[in-house]
């Protein structure tokens, strides 16, 4: 089973045409721009959702068709962050465990060293009366974002027209189906020119196909997706109820909630709600859904986006 697109690359109608992805653009308002776009830093791409019992078969498909010297799985470098550089230079300058955990946890997660230095009084306090506290941060700020370990790219795998001796240096893959990892990690390919596939392994998948069987088995009904309605009220009352486990970017407990206020009665409501669910734009979730129930008016910045956010009760959904 394979997912029917999704990201930008669902806004691309020679992908929808050439059956790369199964969803009608033009039918579902979709934007070609948001594919390719001059203003993009990169090149777009597609990623490609496979059952996640059977992506194997997949890989090991690509290996055969294009060669065991063209096809490589993508390292990736994990970097110290601010609290491990801490607990990196503590082990070895021998201090105490206790001790070098205390000062690590005086740094919040999301702040570098230099920062937590300026804006965390207590840190900047032990600096000031402890010697050994301020030469352990001064160490750890020359490691912080060095790369600590390499580690595989979860999805991502580069195929190349040429061995890829020709382009980069590899290493043997320590598992899985692909016997090369590259050196370079994704951003480097990437200004080489080379092309990076992510084969993505959706649990979700594998579900509905075992979904499909037992039907098939027990109620001697063959479902087919593509005429399975997307108007149906019985699914939309389930949504209603938050009661989405399982189902696909609609199962986190922040969703399920939301989509219990949002009550949703048509296809676009679910679109909106998962483009809205993310960073920044999640700000405007409170009044999408006012919106919806006629509790807000409605208003645009201009008349003109009224044909364009009429949908979306004048929410700029992206």
């Amino acid at each position: 089973m394979v997912g029917p697109g999704r990201g930008s690359a669902a806004g691309s109608l020679v992908s929808y045409v050439l059956r790369v992805t199964d969803i009608d653009p033009l039918k579902h308002d979709l934007l070609f721009e948001r594919f390719l776009n001059p203003e993009r830093v990169s090149m777009p791409d597609i990623d490609l959702d496979f059952a996640d019992d059977r992506r194997d078969e997949v890989i090991k498909y690509v290996v055969k068709k294009y060669g065991e010297d063209r096809v490589a799985q993508i390292v990736t470098f994990g970097t110290m962050a601010a609290r491990n550089a801490v607990r990196d230079c503590g082990r070895a300058m021998g201090l105490a465990y206790s001790f070098v955990d205390r000062i690590a946890k005086m740094i919040p997660a999301t702040m570098h060293l230099e920062e937590a230095q300026e804006k965390v009084p207590e840190l900047r306090e032990e600096c000031q009366k402890d010697a050994q506290v301020k030469k352990l941060i001064d160490l750890a700020k020359k490691l912080e974002g060095v790369a600590r370990h390499a580690s595989t790219h979860a999805a991502g795998v580069v195929i190349a027209d040429k061995p890829l001796t020709n382009y980069l240096p590899l290493q043997k893959a320590i598992k899985g189906e692909i016997s090369l990892l590259t050196q370079y990690s994704m951003y480097e390919l990437e200004k080489l020119g080379l092309l990076k596939m992510d084969f993505l392994g959706l649990a979700n998948l594998t579900i509905i196909q075992n979904a499909l069987k037992i039907i098939e088995k027990t109620q001697n009904q063959k479902l087919d997706l593509d005429k399975i309605p997307i108007d149906d009220l019985l699914t939309f009352s389930l949504l209603s109820r938050g009661e989405t486990t399982g189902i696909f970017q609609l199962e986190s407990e922040g969703m399920k909630r939301y989509l219990k206020e949002l009550k949703p009665t048509n296809f676009e409501d679910i679109i909106s709600m998962v483009a809205l669910y993310r960073p920044g734009p999640m700000d405007s979730i409170p009044d999408f859904i006012e919106g919806k129930h006629g509790r807000k008016e409605i208003t645009y910045l201009d008349s003109k986006l009224e044909p364009i956010l009429e949908k979306t009760y004048g929410v700029i959904v992206t």
